[in-house]
């Protein structure tokens, strides 16, 4: 059986399945109970500075019968007194010590106010530290929050301050509210972190109520943004996990990464470790479905590594990351075809009025013979010669392995682009030679 034991930057968890810092995480009660239910870690709702909460704080965006594809939130960090908060960390740690136990803090932009949160946390015996540089709302209209990892410069300072006083792993979360991530990345690699978490929630006003026209969710009658989270984001956050773990700085570092967004079943969580992800934190779905998913998680991912031959942890982290590219070096010779297997076509014609209307015109109606039943209705069939090979017709299939991507050999040469822009850049800085190149190559467009 594999094993699922982590060591993530000298924090040791007994599976990679960690719960982020978000309302599952606001108590040692919680915590307690989720460690039990077997989720290997857990990085502390944030504590630091003095707040208060609103009502309502949550918003959803649900789709075609589906709930909470993705939820929006206005709460702030813990509202509980701090030192109730220590006492509840330290109560944990005692009665799980093989579980990661992690503390999100958040203070003002002070290096004395970093260094004593710090200081105090190390006491509970807490095995590092998280710093919440992304939370969206309410804290960073303070100077804190994704207010501070928004700045590179503001990420690194503090990143620093806090390692001239920890002892113990520092995590660095990155906000996804910027225009390159792979920035505050860096920044914190500069800082000394010990590892680095993405992403925190986006920011987002999740929509406006129709009869009342209240912004949702609707405190007293007024609405702002929020932070956004769910299985929606999932697609947004693999993709800034792959700018970081892929930027050769961080990867020259060596810093660990603890993926997040969206997470809601063990081949999601599979997806991020793949992506280089060390532990996977999962918050969303624990909301919606409680504790008991972890269950899932493990089994999913333990029967998977057994499936596939794999071990331990290390053997798959990351293994995805080499194939992330650029459209500059993809070949533009490889062609592949849509393919109709008309046995299991239920003749619904999506594919075709795809093509037809939202894609190039390649797939005709046509009277089949397929077997001895009398069939009056049309059967979709793909010209193969037209076709660009999009894959827009077997993303609107409802019948699965019904329209398969057939790999054709075409004869274009097998080039990318940024070699085409080398060896004849007249061909993609003027049309009348791209048309010429495009009949050399055997490309045609119609």
């Amino acid at each position: 059986m594999a094993n699922l034991e982590i060591n993530f930057a000298g924090i040791k968890s007994p599976n990679p399945f960690w719960l982020a810092s978000a309302p599952p995480t606001n108590s040692g009660y919680q915590i307690q109970k989720a460690f039990e239910a077997g989720w290997g870690g857990a990085v502390w709702k944030t504590i630091g500075a003095p707040v208060l909460n609103v009502c309502n704080r949550y918003g959803t965006m649900d789709y075609k019968g589906s709930k909470i594809i993705g939820l929006n939130n206005v709460e702030l960090i813990s509202d509980r007194p701090i030192e109730i908060n220590l006492k509840e960390i330290a109560e944990t740690k005692r009665n799980f010590p093989n579980n990661a136990v992690i503390v999100s803090v958040m203070v003002e932009s002070k290096k004395e106010a970093w260094q004593e949160i710090i200081k105090r946390v190390e006491q509970t015996g807490a095995d590092g530290f998280e710093l919440n540089f992304g939370c969206p709302h309410g804290m960073s209209e303070r100077g804190m929050g994704s207010a501070m990892g928004q700045v590179p410069e503001y990420t690194c300072m503090v990143t620093e301050w806090v390692m001239d006083v920890a002892t113990k792993p520092v995590i660095v979360k990155l906000t996804p509210n910027v225009t390159d991530i792979v920035q505050p990345a860096r920044a914190a690699v500069k800082g000394r972190a010990s590892a680095i978490s993405l992403i925190n929630t986006i920011n987002s006003i999740i929509g406006v109520d129709t009869d009342t026209f209240e912004i949702k969710p609707n405190v007293g009658g007024k609405g702002g943004h929020g932070g956004y989270a769910g299985p929606a984001v999932k697609p947004i956050a693999l993709h800034l996990l792959s700018a970081v773990a892929s930027d050769l700085e961080v990867q020259k570092a060596r810093l660990p990464i603890s993926g997040m967004g969206g997470i809601e079943t063990w081949k999601d969580a599979l997806e991020f470790i793949l992506l280089g992800s060390t532990s996977v934190q999962v918050c969303t779905s624990v909301m919606h479905y409680g504790f008991r998913v972890v269950e899932d998680l493990i089994d999913g991912l333990s029967n998977w590594m057994d499936d596939k031959g794999f071990k331990t942890m290390d053997e798959i982290i990351g293994k995805s990351v080499h194939r992330i590219s650029n459209f500059g070096d993809f070949d533009l010779g490889f062609q592949t075809v849509a393919r109709i297997n008309h046995d299991k076509c239920i003749q619904c014609n999506l594919c075709y009025i795809a093509c037809e209307d939202a894609a190039h015109q390649c797939i005709d109606l046509k009277e089949l013979k397929i077997d001895s039943r009398v069939n009056e209705r049309l059967w979709p069939v793909v010209r193969e010669d037209d076709c660009v090979g999009c894959d827009l017709c077997s993303r609107v299939c409802p019948i699965d392995d019904c329209i398969t991507m057939v790999e054709h050999e075409t004869g274009r040469p097998h080039i990318t682009w940024n070699e085409l822009s080398k060896a004849k850049p007249a061909v993609v800085q003027e049309w009348g030679k791209m048309e010429e190149y495009r009949k050399t190559a055997n490309i045609d467009i119609h």
